[in-house]
């Protein structure tokens, strides 16, 4: 197994506001881990120049029945930007079903594992590309070495996640005394690595999660400044789709324009396709901010589809509401730098979206589609959706004709 490179054990600092508006970039250049590479799985790099690789967690239960759909769905996932997939591993018998799905997808897939040593080691038996484990949780010292030998020869990368809501006790007892929950993050996640160190095992990831904006982005730059380990960023039960995208943007964005981050999930309670839309959403607000100071942007920046809509109010004549609830998912799988204006009402919809590459609006029975400020068509409402669809073709194929057509329903 390879050595782990020594961390530094520089002064402990907490830090306020958006480092990145004030041209601050605290990025160490992390190591790079390779998810995946072998057999038929893509490989994914995290961490060193790569760019910042979306991810997200499959919400429900795996079930042998659904696989055929449930590889499906992946695939459709895959379109609209997501690179790794996690999935929760209770049992055994979850262990097995996993693996089977394994075989039969491209993308890496990530086993969720707890207190159970053997569940991982089950895992490691199917391309499976990636497990999440505690050292801490699984056992003696001799559970964790024959999780880490086996990773090592499968060439399996593992993440150490430490959420504040699961903290060691002794670690939890400082917090209660006065001891920041930034602080208890990373001294658990540091004891976590101590553990790979002492196995000499350097494919390792680390998240460290909280509930708390400041929390998140105190623990995760204070880490950054420490180690080099690549970072895998969230805040942990973040809410509902609203009230949990504004407050993973709020702490998401200031840390990846920083520099800190090199894989993002976004947690909502809400579908895994909403956590995709919301993490490419906020790694291109991380863009413009660093843009702002200067800071690179190139692992950051999304290409594909933008979508632009205006709120509805009462002089709407367009469902602008229901249009972007059903088109929305397909408009992130479009693999076309286009942007797609969805405006409430003739009147000023075209003028105010002149500059999208292709829009719709309407009033009554009227719908227009519009490219780039001028009325192309006009269909009944009736018709809209089909109309629709073949203007995209049409704007898809002028901005990217080298491309094969993807987010088909």
């Amino acid at each position: 197994m390879r050595g782990l490179p020594r961390r530094s054990r520089g002064k402990i600092r907490l830090y306020v506001g958006t480092a990145a508006m004030n041209g601050e970039n605290r990025r160490r250049k992390t190591r790079t881990v390779r998810i995946g590479g072998f057999a038929h799985v893509n490989a994914v790099d995290v961490g060193g120049d790569s760019p910042v690789v979306v991810q997200t967690m499959w919400k429900d239960r795996l079930r042998e029945r659904d696989l055929e759909e449930t590889a499906r769905r992946i695939a459709a996932l895959g379109d609209m930007g997501c690179r790794v997939l996690r999935f929760a591993v209770p049992d055994l018998n979850a262990a097995e079903i996993l693996g089977r799905l394994a075989q039969t997808v491209s993308m890496p897939l990530v086993a969720d594992v707890h207190f159970d040593h053997k569940i991982a080691l089950r895992c490691m038996d199917f391309p499976v590309a990636k497990i999440r484990v505690n050292p801490g949780n699984i056992g003696d010292m001799k559970k964790v070495r024959a999780v880490l030998e086996k990773a090592a020869d499968k060439g399996v990368p593992i993440r150490v996640g430490v959420n504040a809501g699961s903290l060691p006790r002794d670690v939890a007892e400082k917090v209660e005394r006065g001891m920041s929950r930034a602080l208890a993050l990373v001294e658990t996640a540091e004891r976590e690595l101590a553990v790979f160190d002492e196995f000499g095992f350097a494919d390792v990831l680390v998240s460290m999660k909280a509930s708390g904006i400041a929390d998140t982005v105190s623990a995760n730059r204070i880490f950054a400044e420490r180690n080099d380990a690549p970072l895998h960023v969230g805040v942990t039960e973040a809410g509902p789709p609203i009230v949990g995208a504004v407050r993973s943007g709020a702490a998401l964005a200031s840390l990846l324009a920083e520099g800190v981050g090199d894989t993002v999930r976004v947690s909502l309670s809400d579908s895994a396709e909403n956590e995709i839309i919301a993490a490419r959403e906020i790694c291109n607000a991380a863009a413009e901010l660093a843009g702002v100071s200067g800071g690179p942007t190139d692992r950051l920046l999304r290409g594909g589809v933008k979508v632009i809509s205006c709120p509805r109010c009462g002089r709407h004549g367009f469902d602008t509401h229901g249009f972007t609830s059903r088109w929305l998912a397909r408009l992130y799988a479009l693999d076309a730098d286009l942007t797609v204006a969805v405006m409430g009402c003739e009147v000023n919809g075209p003028g105010e979206a002149r500059h999208a590459d292709i829009g719709i609006t309407g009033a009554g029975n009227r719908v227009l589609i519009f490219r780039r400020g001028r009325a192309v068509l006009a269909v009944s409402a009736g018709e809209a959706d089909a109309a629709f669809a073949d203007a995209l073709e049409a704007a898809r194929i002028e901005a990217s004709p080298d491309r094969p057509a993807t987010g088909k329903t």
